[in-house]
């Protein structure tokens, strides 16, 4: 999968601030407790998208995306990654029935 650049630099600036990729891991594993549904990844992106704008204030490396002003960027890669990497694992296939 990859990510547009505003997702890359979200997910980058998580390694550099361990609390609040923390944060968004719970966050994740909370959303996805039902199990991993990626009808979910819309909400997720919303809750991204609102994130990325407020930290853009902050942080330098986010603020240079200039996404305040700029057209709203797609965080539905990144939000997919998450639930993925994040939720819950996928339940094993069954063996296939022998002959």
């Amino acid at each position: 999968m990859s990510l547009n650049r505003c997702e890359q630099a979200v997910f980058d600036y998580w390694d550099r601030a361990p609390d609040e990729r923390r944060h968004w891991q719970a966050k994740v594993a909370d959303l996805t407790r039902g199990g991993p549904d990626l009808a979910l990844a819309r909400g997720l992106e919303r809750d991204l998208w609102a994130y990325l704008q407020e930290r853009s204030a902050h942080v330098p490396a986010l603020r240079d995306l200039r996404v305040a002003a700029g057209p709203k960027v797609s965080l539905l890669n990144l939000a997919e990654y998450l639930i993925r990497l994040w939720g819950p694992p996928p339940k094993p296939r069954k063996p296939p029935a022998p002959r």
